[in-house]
């Protein structure tokens, strides 16, 4: 008995383990999502959203149908009430986004989405029950303290609508977070399904018939929908089975820290040094979280 409880145990935390170097690849793979659409050419912001949100759905739709055949609409249909909330609240999270960044700063947008962490980390406490170790919360303030490095020079702005939609946004996300920690037991893929047409739905009624892009920007959206968002939400669902709302929402300041590297690598566009700082404390500070994990579970 003492065996089998040993190697329950083991297994957990190998798994553990595994969803953390899963979240750290994810999270490296989104982060190129500022790099593409700084490769825009002359597709607007909702453009974009509108042809990614495309390309996110039939991805998750075809994959869906190649895993369960006949069985696709009832897995969709399975996420239920719950399910449709957290495509809601992605949804959400990703048309505030843009309002924000186009609205204020980017600075001031990363800055209150450094907070996500210990937002999800609050919403868990009170709503599942959920107690962060002292471990996640230091990695939390040293990583979160990087991202406030990283935009101390550019966090003076006066939108309150671009801060609103900011804050609108880490809640959002957190709400995400704590959906998917509920409904650990659902295949929740279709949320993400959920939350592509949505995003669509909303940016049609907006641009109206002004949906005209290159094929060179559409191809770049495709890429955004089908790789870039789909890879790093897929393996979002996948380790909120093992990792806590704060350690999933954790990682995601890696996105922040990784994106200047790859615009200043692959376009030459030097950021601040205080950007590279900040980076490379929210780098530092989850990469030794994740090592001593693995050194704490040997």
């Amino acid at each position: 008995m003492k065996n089998n409880k040993l190697n329950n145990y083991k297994l957990f935390t190998s798994t553990r383990i595994n969803a953390m170097l899963l979240m750290v690849l994810g999270s490296s793979i989104i982060s190129f999502a500022g790099l593409i659409i700084r490769g825009m050419d002359t597709a607007s912001p909702l453009q974009i959203s509108l042809y990614r949100g495309l390309a996110l759905s039939f991805t998750i739709l075809l994959i869906l149908t190649l895993r369960y055949q006949t069985n696709t609409l009832r897995k969709i249909t399975g996420v239920g009430g719950s399910g449709i909330l957290a495509g809601i609240l992605l949804a959400s999270a990703g048309i505030c986004f843009i309002q924000a960044i186009t609205s204020t700063t980017v600075a001031a947008t990363l800055f209150i989405l450094a907070s996500i962490p210990f937002i999800s980390a609050f919403l868990a406490r009170i709503l599942l029950n959920e107690r962060v170790s002292r471990q996640t919360l230091i990695t939390m303030i040293i990583a979160g303290f990087g991202v406030s490095l990283m935009m101390v020079s550019g966090l003076r702005s006066n939108s309150f609508y671009g801060t609103s939609m900011a804050l609108i946004t880490a809640f959002c996300f957190s709400g995400y977070a704590i959906m998917l920690r509920k409904n650990k037991d659902i295949e929740m893929l279709p949320s993400v399904l959920i939350s592509g047409l949505v995003i669509c739905l909303v940016c049609l009624s907006i641009l109206g018939q002004d949906i005209a892009i290159s094929w060179l920007d559409l191809l770049k959206c495709i890429l955004l929908g089908s790789i870039i968002s789909f890879i790093p939400n897929s393996l979002f669902i996948y380790a909120s089975k093992y990792l806590i709302a704060a350690e999933l929402t954790l990682f995601m300041l890696l996105e922040f820290a990784l994106g200047p590297f790859w615009v200043w690598l692959f376009i030459n566009e030097v950021p601040a040094l205080w950007t590279l700082i900040g980076g490379s404390s929210v780098i530092m500070a989850v990469l030794i979280y994740v090592w001593s994990e693995m050194q704490g579970k040997k």
